[in-house]
């Protein structure tokens, strides 16, 4: 006899969540796995297959930026769809604090291992780079470090939420246009000063490849293959990036940009601008005619005072050089100034 069986109507138990060190983890490494890819593998792949295929400089960059944006956006979607609606709060303020830290064991535990020469500078940059290892794992686990993550992502630097948009517009326009202008001027003086190497490369500890390369650059000339520039790579050192003249101010100036945007929405900050507009609107200006004519009662005060410092001061110095008064030497003419000079050679 055969029995009709009900599914079962118990609610499945979801999965537990992530903990934030454990989710920032995974974001950190994926987030350093999308840059190597928008930063060096395409550019990369592009150069060895898309760009000899097309065999035109103009067409090239065409079909560059549209499949840059593409890549970019590819990620960025496919980062959002993995990451879900559940994620820890605080997670991307720890994804960005675990990145800072991974580049700056590498780059700390690098530095010691290029300047102690040969066994013990390795030995010494592995120690190193082991204990600040050991000491990000515990601030990361720890209370403060999941007080540092969410405090940074609770202040709103990665997100497009402005904070009391309709308040304080002219302020923050104005601190957003002084953060351009300061970074902006550090863009331009490392464009035309040369300082970034081009191309940008990387010297390592340990050797990548057996004998030292010669890499060029390639550009197109009626569909023929014209070396541009070459650089030699030694055996420790790889390639990073072409154009990094122009790539590493045009990114400067996008993250000067990104945190005058973010700065002037940052609660604490937004209130002070705001508070500072308010205050700025109660101020009573005076009108183009008053304005002129207090510049001239300064003007003209300002020369009468120095007329008559410099009055006071001529005959001050004039009555006490007297010798009836003797408080202060004579002054010496031309020919007794000559004198002195000459028995100083003497």
């Amino acid at each position: 006899m055969a029995t009709a069986v009900e599914p079962s109507s118990a609610p499945t138990t979801p999965g537990q969540p992530l903990s934030l060190p454990i989710a920032s983890l995974l974001g950190a490494v994926y987030v350093s796995a999308s840059l190597a890819i928008i930063f060096y593998l395409l550019p990369v792949l592009w150069a060895e297959y898309v760009s000899r295929a097309l065999k035109d400089n103009l067409l090239d960059w065409v079909c560059w930026l549209p499949a840059l944006v593409a890549v970019t956006g590819g990620l960025l979607w496919f980062g959002s769809r993995i990451a879900g609606d559940g994620t820890p709060r605080g997670m991307h303020g720890g994804l960005f604090l675990m990145i800072s830290a991974g580049v700056t064991i590498f780059f700390v535990a690098r530095a010691f291992a290029l300047n102690i020469d040969g066994v013990p500078g390795q030995i010494i940059s592995a120690a190193i780079a082991l204990g600040l290892g050991y000491l990000a794992v515990r601030f990361f686990t720890g209370k403060a470090g999941e007080r540092w993550m969410v405090l940074l992502e609770e202040q709103g630097w990665f997100s497009t939420h402005q904070y009391k948009r309709s308040l304080g517009v002219k302020v923050r326009r104005i601190t957003i246009l002084g953060v351009l202008v300061v970074g902006g001027s550090g863009a331009w003086s490392l464009y035309t000063t040369g300082l970034v190497p081009d191309p940008l490369t990387l010297a390592l500890p340990f050797d990548v490849r057996d004998v030292p390369v010669t890499i060029s650059k390639i550009e197109f000339k009626d569909g023929v293959e014209v070396p541009v520039k070459q650089v030699e790579l030694p055996k420790n050192t790889i390639l990073l990036m072409w154009g990094a003249k122009l790539a590493i101010p045009a990114l400067i100036l996008a993250v000067t940009l990104w945190i005058g945007f973010r700065a002037v929405n940052v609660p604490d900050f937004a209130e002070f601008l705001v508070a500072t507009e308010a205050e700025m609107n109660k101020v009573s200006w005076s009108t183009r005619k008053r304005l002129a004519q207090d510049t001239v009662v300064v003007l003209i005060t300002t020369l009468l005072m120095t007329l008559f410092l410099l009055i006071v001061d001529l005959f001050w110095g004039w009555l006490l050089s007297r010798q009836t008064v003797g408080v202060l030497p004579a002054r010496a003419t031309n020919v007794d100034k000559a004198g002195q000079v000459l028995e100083q050679k003497w």
